[in-house]
């Protein structure tokens, strides 16, 4: 026998030995799986404290139902009273106007001296009422701007008073079923239009230079309506007075307004935010208490900003006898007016007919040199935040403009000059370029206008109305921070309240008008200066993580619903869990909506919810619904 023959029969062996003992393992094991599955509970299997048969306590043992297959890292269910559904009743009829903070029977507790008794006074949050306010009956979807700037719903704003008291003066007019507003106004009855080209003769108002106006006393607010076509947005505000619904009237037309008034307390605006005042016969006592009112407005222009006069006492000389006023007085007036403006340094540009201009110094360089001639008023003390404004008290004092070099041009814009509009609105505010804020860098300024781009952007997939040109007009933007909301959709036929909450970490508001925005201060705790269903939209961004120790979220939900139009939309930014929360609580208002992903995708816990505030009014009158049955 050969070599290779010999190993090939060991080889052989070999394998044999291995494949037997690989039988016995795999024979092995299988006898012990048996086993062990015949005796999986030997207590069990010999257990004679029962009488039920073997195999029943056998199935037990071998049971599948106390196997947990779900998956533990979500929260628990929340017990049933947890997830009952808080209903939110409608007010009563009568409400339908309703604004909290403005409320005639409270407002008269309040002395009437300076008009202390028309300016803000909330009712503690015990009063508050925990129902929604309706829509009147027959209320309909305001008209589209531009239409809207003309006219207006009779049945959303069912009052005729203006129409009879302002008949002359070209207001407004009542026609069938709706509002009509010629533009016309008590010192321009021709029109705003022709009115505004007059002041344009006067002064530039065309170069983009200025851009944000604020107009006091404002009526149905046609100067900042028709101001709109020449890209200067004006905030307009009125007393809720006598002339109801002035600023109701100016909402429904499309045009940014607020409840306001000139009494005790700072208006809700930072310092050097417009770059034009107005007040056209506003009937406020300019050159009374010290001048204190001139004094305001000076806080609130911005540098080089101007103040234009119409209406008693200027003109005085020919119009007295109309005005049933003597001379003297009139006369007094001017005078009073002329010396508080000289004590404020401000130049007077032009006195022509019925208009007077004046302008605000550029720097307080040589202000603080007439100090020493002029005693009166004195510069309001450095400490006190000249951007304060949420019933801080009115100062009998000069608010100072930023430091500049004493070697600087008289015409060195004091806290830095803001670009031409429209150049102004993406252009880094001076505020942030001075470093004022701290934290909030040029860059980070400049991140976050891109960042706004690309949620708007986002926004409009999810709300396809906000992408619908005309659709919204009037927004409200809760916690504005700055302005990159507003900014992004500049483009649009929209305009937006930018809001900055007073508990928010930076005061941004400043910021936001040097970008050519408007806004105002709140505390979201109490209700806004504004007439129920004043916007289409609104959106809110952490507002409800800012005031989780502050107010209840319904109490903000509250106001929401008071302030939105049947019909529009509501995004809400936020924790996911504080959506969850918003979300349920919302079903009591009768909004539809949804939580959406972050733009980023599903892992961020910050979610969006989108809803819509259902259409509904006040049930038909009994005489309507009379006729409606005997028409049938």
């Amino acid at each position: 026998m050969n070599l290779s023959t010999r190993i090939s029969s060991r080889d052989k062996k070999s394998n044999l030995y291995y494949i037997t003992l690989v039988a016995v393992l795999c024979i092995g094991s299988y006898l012990l799986g048996v086993w062990q599955n015949t005796t999986v509970n030997p207590r069990a299997a010999f257990d004679t404290s029962t009488d039920a048969p073997p195999c029943e306590k056998f199935s037990k043992t071998t049971s599948t139902t106390d196997l947990d297959f779900n998956a533990h890292h979500n929260p628990h269910d929340p017990p049933p009273s947890a997830v009952t559904a808080v209903s939110f009743p409608s007010c009563d009829a009568a409400l339908s106007e309703h604004t909290p903070c403005e409320d005639a029977k409270r407002s008269l507790k309040f002395s009437r001296e300076r008009l202390e008794y028309r300016q803000r006074h909330c009712p503690d949050r015990e009063e508050a009422l925990k129902c929604r306010i309706p829509a009147p009956y027959g209320y309909k979807t305001p008209f589209r701007w531009p239409e809207s700037r003309d006219v207006a719903w009779f049945a959303n704003v069912p009052h005729t008073e203006l129409t009879v008291e302002k008949k002359n003066q070209n207001w407004v007019r009542y026609e069938n079923d709706r509002f009509w507003f010629p533009g016309g106004g008590t010192m321009f009855p021709r029109g705003a239009d022709a009115y505004i080209d007059d002041i344009g003769r006067l002064i530039d108002l065309s170069d983009g230079s200025i851009r944000t106006a604020i107009d006091t006393g404002c009526g149905v607010a046609s100067f900042g309506a028709y101001l709109l076509s020449r890209n200067i947005t004006t905030m307009s505000f009125a007393p809720r007075d006598t002339h109801e619904a002035q600023v109701q009237f100016a909402l429904e037309r499309g045009v940014p307004a607020m409840i306001g008034i000139m009494a005790t307390i700072r208006l809700p605006y930072p310092s050097r935010a417009f770059d034009l005042a107005h007040c056209s016969r506003c009937l406020i006592p300019w050159g009374k208490n010290d001048g204190v009112y001139l004094m305001e407005v000076d806080r609130v222009l911005r540098p080089g900003g101007y103040w234009i006069l119409s209406g008693p006492p200027i003109n005085w000389q020919k119009r007295w006898k109309g005005w049933e006023r003597t001379m003297d007085d009139l006369n007094e007036e001017q005078t009073q007016i002329e010396q508080v403006a000289r004590s404020l340094c401000w130049k007077k540009v032009v006195q022509r007919d019925d208009l007077a201009i004046w302008q605000k110094p550029f720097n307080h360089i040589h202000c603080k040199k007439m100090r020493q001639v002029l005693k009166n008023p004195e510069f309001c003390r450095y400490d006190q935040d000249p951007d304060m404004a949420w019933y801080t008290k009115m100062d009998s004092c000069l608010t100072p403009l930023p430091e500049v070099d004493e070697s600087e041009d008289l015409k060195t814009v004091a806290g830095g000059k803001v670009e031409k509009w429209p150049a102004r609105l993406n252009a880094v505010p001076p505020r942030v370029n001075n470093g004022d804020l701290k934290e909030i860098t040029p860059e980070a300024f400049l991140e976050d206008t891109e960042l706004w781009k690309q949620r708007v952007s986002y926004y409009k997939k999810l709300d396809y109305q906000l992408g619908e040109t005309g659709r919204y007009r009037n927004l409200l933007d809760m916690n504005a921070y700055l302005g990159g909301f507003a900014a992004a959709l500049a483009d649009e036929p929209v305009w937006v309240m930018n809001v900055v909450p007073v508990e928010a970490k930076h005061n941004t508001l400043g910021v936001i008008y040097e970008r050519g925005l408007i806004g105002t201060y709140q505390n979201w705790c109490e209700a806004m200066s504004t007439y129920p269903r004043t916007y289409d939209f609104i959106h809110a961004d952490s507002v409800f993580t800012l005031y989780q120790d502050k107010c209840e979220p319904e109490d903000i939900l509250l106001e929401m619903d008071r302030v939105l139009r049947p019909g529009g939309g509501v995004i809400i930014r936020d924790d996911v869990d504080v959506l969850i929360k918003v979300k349920e609580l919302s079903k009591g208002f009768q909004w539809q909506g949804r939580i959406a992903d972050h733009e980023k995708g599903p892992h961020e816990r910050v979610k969006i919810y989108y809803a819509v505030k259902q259409y509904w009014t006040v049930p038909a009158p009994e005489e309507d619904k009379n006729n409606t049955k005997a028409l049938s």
